[in-house]
């Protein structure tokens, strides 16, 4: 069978819910180390793809050419959840490239998080695209465009120039030949990616250790992007997220994507894993990552913990009684 069983859920003693997937992991070399599941397994990344989709971005020079700082560059590989830090940065982007917001494909929408959904409706806000989770990345690529003089009409499509220099980066990154990627069209209305489960895998080891990459200008991109998602972890996801955890552990560089895939490159151990949760269930990464971590003997404790906080081995209920439990149930 292609998946296993990688969660439990228990209440009360009963088994209540099973969270089946795939994982596998890498070493320096691009082998295979660690399998659970089929790791050719087709996969789309989703939002898994930004740190990937944002080299061009990098490459080309969008960072110095209009004056953006780290905090505002890690957006590009970002899916930020519309707080307030994540509102200033975007508009920030905005004044200094000269994009409008109404250029931007994504749909308006409210914040995703909880607490500046609130203020939104208490406020009686406007539904902005900026609140889009996938802003960031669309700031990025219309920035693109706009430096290399191609049209910023419909610089979403497939065949726009600075969408083939995402799909080439991705191919190079993954080691996947360009015309085997299966496209689809993601949520926010880009082209998204699917590719067996190892080549994710691949693509997040040069993310972590760029000195994989040949090519010169795609490595110092590399090395940039990375840098910018470990020094600002709250603006590729927000506080309190996956993301955050990981990637304010300086030797973790990740990224997560809808319906449960998820990447991430240890730099010390020179290792990969990707993952995805069949289900597509994002609420048991913590626990799926944070048991990876514990069987190959990863010496930051505390990274673990962060992530067992997120999502706790003990199950409470609304009253914070505790009434079952989550285990990871997969061995590598």
């Amino acid at each position: 069978m292609n998946f296993k069983v990688l969660v439990e859920e228990y209440r009360g003693g009963v088994l209540e819910n099973v969270h089946m997937g795939v994982v596998c992991g890498l070493n320096e070399e691009g082998r295979v180390i660690y399998s659970v599941g089929n790791e050719n397994h087709m996969t789309f990344l989703r939002s898994a793809a930004k740190p990937f989709q944002a080299i061009p971005v990098i490459q080309h020079g969008v960072v110095e050419k209009f004056g953006l700082t780290p905090k505002e560059a890690a957006l590009f590989a970002a899916s930020q959840r519309g707080e307030k830090y994540h509102m200033e940065t975007l508009e920030s982007i905005l004044q200094k490239t000269g994009i409008a917001e109404e250029q931007i494909l994504c749909c308006p929408t409210y914040p995703l998080n909880e607490e500046p959904k609130a203020a939104f409706h208490r406020e009686h806000g406007e539904k902005r695209k900026l609140y889009h989770n996938c802003s960031g990345k669309h700031s990025g690529f219309l920035a693109l465009a706009k430096l290399l003089g191609y049209e910023l009409d419909g610089y979403w499509r497939l065949e726009h120039p600075v969408q083939q220099l995402s799909l080439a980066a991705m191919s190079e990154m993954a080691d996947y030949p360009k015309e085997e990627i299966q496209i689809g069209v993601d949520g926010c209305g880009f082209p998204v990616y699917a590719m067996p489960l190892k080549h994710i895998a691949r693509a997040y080891l040069k993310l972590a250790c760029p000195d994989l990459i040949e090519n010169p200008g795609t490595r110092e991109a590399v090395t940039h992007i990375a840098g910018y998602m470990n020094a600002h972890p709250e603006m590729v996801a927000s506080h309190d997220f996956i993301c955050s955890v990981l990637l304010a552990d300086s030797n973790i560089v990740a990224k997560g994507g809808a319906k449960g895939v998820y990447g991430f490159g240890l730099k010390k151990e020179r290792m990969s894993f990707a993952l995805k949760v069949m289900d597509g269930s994002e609420l048991v990464w913590p626990t799926i990552v944070a048991s990876i971590l514990e069987q190959i003997g990863y010496d930051n404790r505390e990274t673990i913990e962060r992530l067992y906080a997120l999502a706790p081995k003990q199950i409470k209920n609304d009253n914070q009684i505790v009434v079952g439990e989550r285990k990871a149930v997969f061995t590598l």
